[in-house]
């Protein structure tokens, strides 16, 4: 999920929902802000084995993916649709019974799309410049604010199948600046350590906030979620051939040309492969 959550174009909960654990998921979030503390103890067990791998793949990310992102941007955009291409026949199949026969709910897949597709394009123009300094006494208030906002904003689109929360960075200008901001840390330069902490303190806020919202619409409306979704994965596909002009040097769009079939075999064998994992854990 995090090495998903850390590239524009993909979301982590696009990974969560094709594996089967994404209403375990929100429900743990929702679980650890209630009142019944047998739900909220299950809920953040659970929740400490997601966020354990999600801070080790976030930092790889961090320290190694983005570069490779830089300089693979075709091959990795084609590894990420061969993800798409192939998730969506399995979702449809593990969620037939709320998408075959209810075919009228296939606005709510034009109404994700056009939402997925909007963002994208309104990526492009940032508030800020990607050249904005994090470190201690260089950001002013406003930045601070702009930094809690878009950690809500972010962690709302990285729960949400179909969106990149990376994306919704692009979009504040803020990518570049926080994903060099937790390397450095890394690197143990601690004048980011305020930045990094007040977009932390909105993306804990954001995902309380939105978590519940979510859960019910999944409890009650959920054909109409699951086509909004898949809505949602479809228009990720343009997100991600968009993502070579979201570079520090913008290149071409992914074309018929540049797209790498072989990264989009092995992004579907992966896909098969965690579909089968899943598998085998159900059986036990």
């Amino acid at each position: 999920m995090a090495l998903a959550d850390s590239v524009p174009g993909v979301s982590g909960g696009t990974i969560a929902f094709l594996l089967g654990f994404y209403d375990d998921f929100i429900g743990s979030l929702d679980a650890i802000i209630g009142k019944d503390n047998a739900a909220r103890k299950k809920g953040i067990i659970f929740l400490l084995k997601i966020g354990i791998g999600w801070a080790v793949g976030f930092c790889m990310a961090a320290l190694f993916i983005t570069s490779v992102f830089e300089s693979h941007i075709y091959q990795i955009s084609s590894l990420f649709i061969g993800f798409i291409i192939f998730a969506i026949p399995i979702i449809i199949i593990e969620e037939k019974s709320v998408v075959l026969g209810r075919y009228i709910n296939i606005i709510w897949a034009v109404i994700g799309g056009a939402v997925v597709t909007a963002i994208t394009y309104f990526s492009s123009s940032a508030i800020f410049s990607d050249g904005v300094n994090l470190s201690v006494g260089k950001f002013s208030v406003g930045v601070g604010i702009m930094l809690f906002v878009a950690g809500m904003v972010a962690i709302s689109a990285m729960v949400l199948p179909g969106i990149s929360g990376s994306t919704i960075l692009m979009i504040f200008g803020l990518y570049v600046p926080i994903i060099t901001a937790i390397k450095d840390i890394l690197h143990f330069k601690l004048q980011y350590i305020p930045a990094v902490a007040i977009f932390g303190i909105g993306v804990v806020t954001g995902a309380l906030l939105v978590v519940k919202l979510i859960k019910y619409v999944l409890e009650h409306y959920r054909s109409q979620t699951v086509y909004f979704i898949i809505g949602m994965m479809v228009a990720s596909i343009y997100s991600i051939a968009q993502g070579a002009k979201t570079l520090d040097t913008p290149k071409a769009p992914l074309s018929f040309g540049t797209f790498s079939i072989i990264f989009f075999i092995i992004g579907g064998v992966i896909i098969f492969g965690l579909q089968f994992m899943k598998s085998v854990s159900e059986k036990k």
